[in-house]
């Protein structure tokens, strides 16, 4: 009895010593990530049982907020926090995040295994790495394929430069009465002012902080005339931003003849956007030969982590395992932003909502043309400044060189 008790009392030792060997890793995630992190556990949990993962998710908003406030702070981050593209500028102010290029990360070692635009977004101006990319959204226009045919118009036409889209455009919508050619005119200045950029610039601003924004930029006057254009042909059906109640209704209802998103659109509309049009929906590259990417994640490390070297090793199992990549991609469709991710049979395989078209084939040539874009931390600032300029263009209350010149204005002065 001794001995039993004895062998008893020894495994029960062992078990709480093994417990409290193990390191629990907080991750600040928002969806779809969540779902991408819960698939990926098993693996992680395999090659490192000593390592228990929590995950703490709030809505997308919520969770960047949260992050501002924890890394002004000093506290409340997690271990591992998720991070979109379009807040790795701000989060790269400061001190807040880990310099992962340097040891014993030398993340900078990672950069060539990436699709070439995404990296140049996380690396600040003084070479500090301060987070690895994990997905992109190669981006694509994606159009129905009926009401194309019932107006005798090709996809070819459709998105051979901007002019073509908008004369074919019409067409479109004048052969099925009730539909729109776009939810948002504002939609096709966001893509424009997304190319043709120089080496060393930004949307708004370039490498010396100097603010593009400029009735004299013809970048900005091509975005801003192109989307009126639009919406004096009556061509969109003023929906407002992705994702709004009328942006998702029109979806719903069936009566738009395309739309311009990242390749993760397809998931939305197969699984509950627009479930009733499978098999209706192709896709194509974005009109005048242009690429660009509808956001992309990353994760980072903030400063105060007490446990860097466990959420170290789970960030690198999220982006750099190929495995890992395209489970991703299959769980949520987030299309991988590690090259060796993009490799995997499923990539050649027919998407069924598009009619068994291989998307993803032109999806990752698509990525492979997308070019850096150097990002500032007062970018979202000018963006909000720019997107209302350009509603009072839309709205017809300003022109464009008085709505341009305002907000260069407006810009310059929040720049100071």
């Amino acid at each position: 009895m001794k001995i039993k008790r004895l062998l008893v009392l020894t495994a029960l030792l062992s078990g709480t010593l093994a417990a409290a060997q193990k390191t629990t890793v907080t991750v600040g995630v928002f969806p779809d990530l969540d779902s991408v992190l819960k698939a990926a556990l098993p693996g992680f949990n395999k090659l490192y049982p000593d390592i228990d993962v929590k995950i703490n998710s709030l809505a997308y908003a919520d969770h960047h907020n949260a992050l501002t406030t924890a890394l002004s702070t000093g506290k409340g981050a997690n271990d591992l926090e998720a991070i979109d593209f379009g807040y790795v500028a701000k989060f790269a102010e400061g001190n807040g995040m880990i310099d992962l290029s340097k040891a014993p990360y030398n993340a900078g070692a990672l950069a060539s295994k990436f699709v070439s635009f995404t990296f140049p977004q996380s690396t600040t101006q003084d070479g500090r790495i301060v987070a690895i990319p994990t997905d992109i959204g190669p981006g694509s226009m994606f159009f129905r394929t009926d009401l194309l045919a019932k107006a005798g118009v090709k996809p070819a036409q459709l998105n051979a430069s901007w002019e073509s889209y908008i004369t074919n455009g019409k067409k479109v919508v004048a052969a099925n009465p009730g539909t729109f050619l776009i939810p948002d005119a504002s939609e096709a200045a966001q893509i424009i002012l997304r190319t043709g950029l120089k080496a060393g610039e930004g949307l708004y601003f370039d490498k010396n902080n100097k603010v593009l924004v400029s009735p004299d930029n013809a970048r900005f006057v091509k975005a801003f005339t192109v989307a009126k254009q639009i919406r004096d042909a009556k061509l969109d059906a003023k929906a407002g931003a992705a994702f709004s109640p009328e942006w998702t209704t029109a979806f719903q209802k069936g009566n738009l003849a395309t739309e311009f998103s990242g390749a993760w659109l397809v998931g939305h509309m197969q699984n509950w956007l627009a479930k009733d049009f499978s098999g209706k929906w192709n896709a194509q590259n974005l009109p005048g030969n242009t690429f660009a990417s509808w956001g992309g994640s990353f994760y980072g490390i903030p400063a105060q982590s007490t446990n860097k070297d466990a959420a170290w090793k789970l960030l690198q199992y999220l982006t750099t395992n190929p495995a890992q990549q395209v489970l991703a991609f299959k769980t949520t469709g987030a299309f991988p932003a590690l090259k060796a991710g993009q490799t995997d049979a499923v990539f050649n395989q027919g998407v069924v909502y598009l009619g068994n078209q291989k998307a993803r084939l032109l999806w990752r040539t698509a990525a492979t043309k997308i070019q850096p874009l150097d990002v500032n931390k007062l970018d979202p600032i000018a963006d909000q400044i720019v997107g209302d300029a350009l509603g009072s263009v839309l709205d017809g209350s300003k022109d464009i060189p008085t709505a341009l010149a305002d907000a260069q204005r407006l810009v310059e002065r929040r720049a100071r």
